[in-house]
């Protein structure tokens, strides 16, 4: 694969070391993040994701929540708003409206997942997903949702997704390649090329210990000692999210460059 299309970071070596300099020097000029997610099953990738998102430098966060959790969380999480919830506990498609006026607050959105299973939280993501045309970062189970919809077409979206769910994408959109578990990352890397070039989505997977970025056609790759298969995906996604928000006219450069951390 060429060069240009496939580009190999390491930690020690930004590939876009300029972004790491040019960073915002106060929290007014940080970006604006909205988080969305949780249910009466669980908010913990909410939480995560808000103190990720710290770490990675977002100037002001706000979170979106079903109103069921509102006990539980209105004193650990202030910044929190709670829209409607369903009678088991998730987001009841009432709550749009709310979901998008805080959308359009915010320079990007991050669905963190702990959703649950429930039809009308289907159609309440699917709707958002149609009539919000800014930037969106979905991982867990809110990228499961998405991989069920007629996502592929939608712009300025980023899956940071498992391979698992990589392969069940690859199969809802008619893909040639075969995800495999076992697949080299050469082939890995060509795959999410192509993809990449014939959709609008970016991808963000990991796999044989590195993090494997995807945007528009062009691929990075990053090591990564993360063992845990299930600890990776809303830490990253919280970092790609505020280094994208933070650069907009770069996604490649930007979820490439947060992956460093």
């Amino acid at each position: 694969m060429y060069e240009s299309i496939w580009l190999k970071q390491s930690r020690g070596e930004p590939l876009f070391a300029d972004l790491l300099w040019s960073r915002p020097e106060s929290k007014h000029t940080a970006g604006k993040l909205l988080i969305i997610g949780g249910s009466v099953h669980g908010f913990s990738a909410v939480g995560e994701a808000f103190n990720e998102a710290q770490r990675a430098g977002i100037g002001s966060q706000r979170i979106l929540l079903p109103d069921c959790l509102q006990k539980t969380i209105s004193r650990v999480f202030p910044e929190s708003e709670f829209a409607p919830s369903t009678p088991s506990g998730s987001f009841s498609q009432t709550g749009l409206a709310q979901g998008l006026e805080l959308a359009h607050w915010a320079d990007g959105v991050l669905i963190a997942g702990d959703l649950g299973r429930n039809s009308e939280t289907a159609v309440f993501l699917e709707k958002f997903l149609g009539k919000f045309d800014g930037q969106i970062t979905l991982t867990k189970d809110a990228a499961d949702y998405a991989i069920n919809t007629s996502i592929t077409g939608r712009p300025q979206t980023l899956l940071v997704i498992s391979i698992a769910q990589l392969q069940k994408l690859f199969i809802k959109t008619g893909q040639n390649t075969a995800i495999t578990f076992d697949m080299a990352l050469t082939q890995l890397a060509h795959a999410l090329h192509e993809f990449t070039s014939t959709t609008k989505l970016a991808v963000v997977v990991k796999h044989l210990d590195q993090m494997i970025a995807a945007v528009g056609g062009q691929v990075s790759t990053t090591p990564t000692e993360i063992d845990n298969e299930e600890a990776w995906r809303v830490k990253t996604a919280a970092y790609a999210s505020v280094w994208w928000l933070q650069n907009p006219t770069k996604p490649f450069e930007a979820i490439t460059t947060s992956l460093i951390n």
